[in-house]
Parts: structure tokens; C-alpha cells; sequence
């Protein structure tokens, strides 16, 4: 029975940190598009006005994209209930990658303001706190589970996804910092 139960914390782990995953390896280069948008100072306006909101008011604004996905994760269910077994995986990949964008920028201009509320500041840092707990969970497998994958690829995969590493962190770098 320990087994089970540790077995599915360590589940538990590995969802949140996909999730850490995906929002620390996609943000940057999701950020990195939308910087390709010839927005000019739109961008900037939004940062100032949302500068200005307070605390409560920068809530609203930071709950608002995930409120927005709602149809589009809603018609994903409904295509996968309609056999669109595809076509709903792309919108949910979809919904997932707008929202990571949306969240990251809007959480990058209203962090501040959120911090200032004090329940919200618990919660943060209980989930930076899961954080740590989901690393540390999942370290040993993870480190077992990279040596034996180091051992069984081939060279080519590893020279690709140096060149993908390369590559994010290029994407990643400030503008100024090249």
C-alpha cells in the first residue's frame, strides 16, 4: 500500500512538473513570438495601464485569459466527444500555447501588484514550495532515468537537441545581451 501511494505522489510530481515544465522551456520562446508581432507601443500600453490598477483590479486582469480559454478547451472537449480525436489535441495544444503566452505576460505585468495581497502571496509561495517538493521528488528517477537514455541515443539525436538547447537559449537571451 506504501507503494501505491508513494508511487502516485510521484504521478502527482510529475504533472506539476510538467506544468513548471512546459511554462519555463515554452515561455520563452512563446514570448519570443509574440515579440515577432509588430505590436509597437500596444504592449507598453497595456504594461502602464495595468501599472496603474490596483492590487484586486490586477487579479481581474490576470484571471482574465485563463476565463477567455474556457470556449476554446470547451470546443476541444466537444471534438473529442465527436471523435476529432486530432483536431482536438491541436486545439487543446493550441489553447495550451496561447495561454502560456497570455499567462506569462500578464503574470510578468501584474506579479507585483498580486504579491501585494497577502493571501495571494501565501498561495505563491506555497506553490514555488510544491515546486521544490516535486524536484526533489522526482531528482533520483529523473537522474537514473537520463543516464540509461544517455547511454541508448544515438549520436545524431544528441547533436539535435544541443542545437535545440542552442537555440532556446538564443531565443531566451534579452536583445541586448548578444
Amino acid at each position: 500500500m506504501r507503494r501505491i501511494i508513494r508511487a502516485l505522489w510521484i504521478l502527482v510530481a510529475l504533472v506539476f512538473l510538467l506544468e513548471t515544465w512546459l511554462w519555463d522551456r515554452l515561455a520563452p520562446i512563446v514570448a519570443w513570438m509574440v515579440g515577432q508581432i509588430p505590436w509597437g507601443g500596444v504592449k507598453l500600453a497595456v504594461v502602464a495601464c495595468i501599472a496603474r490598477l490596483s492590487p484586486a483590479a490586477s487579479l481581474v486582469v490576470f484571471v482574465i485569459p485563463a476565463v477567455l480559454l474556457i470556449p476554446l478547451k470547451l470546443a476541444g472537449l466537444w471534438l473529442l466527444t465527436h471523435d476529432h480525436v486530432f483536431s482536438a489535441i491541436g486545439l487543446f495544444v493550441l489553447a495550451k500555447v496561447i495561454g502560456l503566452g497570455v499567462t506569462a505576460f500578464v503574470f510578468g505585468a501584474t506579479r507585483d501588484k498580486l504579491l501585494e495581497l497577502a493571501w495571494f502571496q501565501a498561495v505563491y509561495q506555497r506553490v514555488m514550495g510544491w515546486r521544490d517538493w516535486a524536484h526533489a521528488e522526482v531528482k533520483p528517477i529523473t537522474r537514473r532515468a537520463r543516464a540509461v537514455i544517455w547511454l541508448v541515443r544515438p549520436r545524431r539525436t544528441r547533436r539535435l537537441l544541443r542545437r535545440l538547447a542552442r537555440t532556446r537559449r538564443r531565443v531566451s537571451e534579452p536583445a541586448g545581451a548578444a
